[in-house]
């Protein structure tokens, strides 16, 4: 038995054991940057107050023969 291909089978593997370390914390950076970006999105949604100006007739019915 060639004991370089075990070494070799020993670096390959611990190599990608790190690349799959280096993968999930990119993906949950990533993840982070989305969450903080969809709260951004959701805390900038105006609130309702400027419909409660509308008359009362208005919003209520939808015009579906346009």
């Amino acid at each position: 038995m060639d004991i370089t291909g075990i070494a070799s089978v020993s670096t390959t593997l611990a190599d990608v054991g790190v690349s799959q370390e280096v993968s999930v914390a990119v993906l949950k950076k990533a993840l982070d940057v989305s969450a903080e970006s969809a709260t951004a999105l959701i805390e900038a949604i105006p609130d309702n107050k400027a419909i409660s100006n509308l008359p009362p007739n208005l919003g209520r019915n939808i015009n579906t023969t346009a």
